[in-house]
């Protein structure tokens, strides 16, 4: 039994969740379910962003304490993991106490790459980041994420020399110390990396006053970034607990591709000058679009997964969103597709099959032979090894798609009607022991219905009450 440790990427809590968080959460428990089938220890971390200059505004506008709105946006996010039925393990906040005193250690032991400057370009509210002079040419002075001009800030913060990590951190993406996957991303993040400048790590206490103390210095406090960042390994307790030593380095660390850049320079750069080992794999997913278009509150094509949720449940959502949307590249989403998912394909292709089997086996008196699980196979590991789920999922939707034609072609009510006993016996418990074990293989992706699945054939059969996947909603 080895450990395996998995992250997500956590959300600032100054909106509600939408679709690229599920992806997170959704790919990260698929990887996390997979382990465990294989009999390995899962440590899985998720957790909510709460500091920073959006978080305070935000409450101000709505005359609430800044305590009451993360702690009423962290839950919206608690409550949506579950819904989802994510089975992770740790949550982490970043106003927890601990948290926080971990932080502060963080940067303590980083300050032989601290420096203090002052500094005047252009910044991002809603990035919180400064932007290259580069950056600010190429989009005209406005950020094309926001949609709103760049602001002009002259301000003394502290820095940390992300020069000083350069060489480590190329070295290690080259080998695949730290792997990049997809692999095309690499290219991005070393063509970064060589521009990236020595990055701001504070902001003056004028600035911002919501958020971690610098250690020693009342006037700054912690810029988002080194503090979010920091939650991977505070959450196992960095630098003291048992625990920490155990579990690190993560295995897997999912992020959108709009945030690789900070996990794969910045965070690196912290880990190396704390001594540590980087982690593993770095999982970059694509955005879901939305009739071909990028997602945006401007234009009015914003999904929200809680209704996508709604109309057809968790298992046509975990479908969807698994298996249609390519694991690495954008892809896109309509209610068009989601409704030709769910009825041509989970209803049809899954649904009917289960209750067909059923039916038969219960009218004939069919029963299992008592067997060991099936073990999951190589071509199905060599795909989740590689985190290349949307296509596991293909491998494991054929094999249920064989099975509909298998039934058609081997006829087992023919076989009933003609009292051919033992040929429809065999035929029988071939089919129902390859559903099994397909299904086993459809586990981390659609747990709920898996689960249900297992209970139908297990024991005395008898098809569902009610249809797996109804078509009326």
């Amino acid at each position: 039994m080895n450990k395996i440790y998995i992250t997500t990427a956590i959300p600032y809590v100054n909106g509600n969740p939408h679709i690229g968080h599920a992806m997170d959460y959704c790919l990260a428990d698929c990887y996390a379910r997979y382990q465990r089938a294989k009999g390995n220890e899962i440590r899985f971390q998720v957790g909510t962003d709460e500091h920073g200059n959006k978080i305070a505004q935000k409450a101000k506008d709505l005359s609430i304490s800044v305590d009451k709105y993360v702690e009423e946006n962290s839950n919206k996010f608690k409550d949506f993991i579950t819904k989802l039925n994510i089975s992770y393990t740790d949550f982490i906040r970043t106003t927890d106490l601990e948290h926080e005193k971990r932080a502060q250690e963080i940067w303590r032991r980083l300050s032989d790459h601290i420096y203090k400057a002052k500094y005047e370009g252009w910044y991002c509210t809603g990035c919180e980041r400064y932007i290259t002079k580069k950056e600010y040419d190429e989009n005209n002075g406005v950020c094309p994420d926001h949609q709103k001009p760049y602001e002009k800030l002259e301000e003394e913060n502290y820095y940390l020399r992300i020069s000083d990590f350069k060489d480590r951190i190329r070295d290690a993406i080259l080998t695949n110390e730290m792997e990049i996957l997809p692999d095309f991303r690499k290219k991005e993040i070393l063509k970064l990396l060589e521009e990236s400048p020595d990055v701001s790590i504070s902001r003056p206490i004028s600035q911002l006053s919501w958020g971690v103390p610098v250690p020693d210095d009342s006037s700054q406090v912690m810029y988002v970034w080194l503090d979010a960042l920091s939650n991977y390994i505070t959450v196992l307790g960095f630098p003291d607990t048992l625990d920490f030593k155990e579990w690190w380095p993560a295995d897997a660390q999912f992020v959108g591709k709009d945030i690789l850049r900070f996990h794969a320079i910045i965070w690196p750069a912290m880990l190396i000058g704390l001594g540590l080992p980087l982690p593993k794999t770095l999982v970059s997913h694509g955005m879901v679009l939305c009739d071909g278009q990028k997602m945006s509150k401007s234009i009015g094509n914003v999904i929200d997964p809680i209704e996508v949720l709604g109309k057809y449940g968790l298992d046509a959502f975990r479908y969807y969103f698994l298996r249609h949307v390519d694991t690495f590249a954008d892809s896109d989403f309509t209610w068009e597709k989601y409704d030709d998912a769910y009825n041509n394909e989970l209803a049809n292709d899954l649904g009917n099959l289960v209750q067909r089997l059923a039916t038969l086996a219960e009218k004939n008196h069919i029963l299992l032979d008592e067997r060991d699980k099936a073990g999951l196979s190589d071509e199905y590991c060599g795909l989740m090894d590689k985190f290349e789920f949307s296509k596991a999922f293909d491998y494991v939707w054929d094999k249920i798609q064989n099975l509909n034609k298998r039934i058609d072609e081997e006829k087992p009510w023919s076989l009933a009607k003609n009292g051919e006993i033992e040929k429809l016996e065999r035929c029988m418990k071939s089919l129902i022991n390859s559903l099994v074990d397909a299904v086993y293989e459809l586990m981390p992706f659609l747990p709920n219905a898996s689960e249900k699945i297992i209970d139908v054939f297990s024991g005395e059969i008898h098809p569902p009450k009610t249809p797996l996947f109804p078509k009326e909603r």
